[in-house]
């Protein structure tokens, strides 16, 4: 591959260290700020460079769609288990076995991860589009989520489902990030959260 010139270097080693610590890329601003810039043009210009070399990658039109693509930065993988599909709508037939793996870099990557492909519209505010994959850590116990958490969630004699999560007493509330779709407001006791959402992987080929 190209080579990169100090100043891209810089750029792009932060947005890995940034990548892989929150799961999503940072904003145009958090790049300024990190490279000690007052314009975000030479930002733009060292994201085109990147670019252009084959070291990252986005969505146009879209925000926080940058992703790495280096392929040093790939070499150690990892695979996980995709167990099926997770319902971003309503709800669906509890995920059991899995049914293919997902190679992903082991540095992101907390004990026990598994994936699931998400079906469904419901977290499209939320940046999680049918067809992508979420990486999802299993808990323990639902007290352990945090309101406002994106979680897996099975709702006892209904199914499973992919929604922010909020307990209020012995109320659970299971909310979409889409307008169109009505929160899903259960007892906490029919409620069991199978894993938090740790990261979205989506393809652009």
């Amino acid at each position: 591959m190209e080579p990169l010139t100090k100043a891209q270097q810089e750029l792009f080693d932060w947005l890995v260290d940034y990548i892989g610590q929150h799961q999503h890329a940072p904003s145009i601003r958090q790049m300024m700020e990190s490279m000690r810039l007052r314009s975000p043009a030479p930002v733009q210009s060292r994201l085109d460079h990147l670019r252009r070399k084959g070291y990252i990658d986005w969505q146009p039109g879209q925000a926080r769609t940058l992703r790495i693509v280096h392929p040093d930065y790939r070499l150690q993988t990892h695979q996980i288990p995709i167990l099926g599909a997770i319902a971003a709508g309503g709800l669906v037939e509890a995920f059991t076995d899995s049914v293919e793996t997902f190679d992903l870099d082991q540095s992101l990557l907390m004990p026990h991860c598994y994936a699931l492909r998400v079906n469904g519209d419901s977290m499209i505010d939320a940046h999680i589009a049918e067809g992508d994959i979420v990486i999802m850590c299993p808990v323990a116990e639902a007290k352990q989520v945090k309101n406002g958490t994106i979680v897996a969630a099975i709702v006892s004699g209904a199914g499973t489902t992919l929604k922010r999560f909020y307990r209020r007493g012995a109320q659970v509330t299971l909310e979409a990030a889409n307008d169109a779709y009505k929160p899903i407001k259960v007892p906490a006791a029919q409620v069991q959260v199978q894993g938090i959402l740790m990261g979205v992987w989506r393809s652009y080929g």
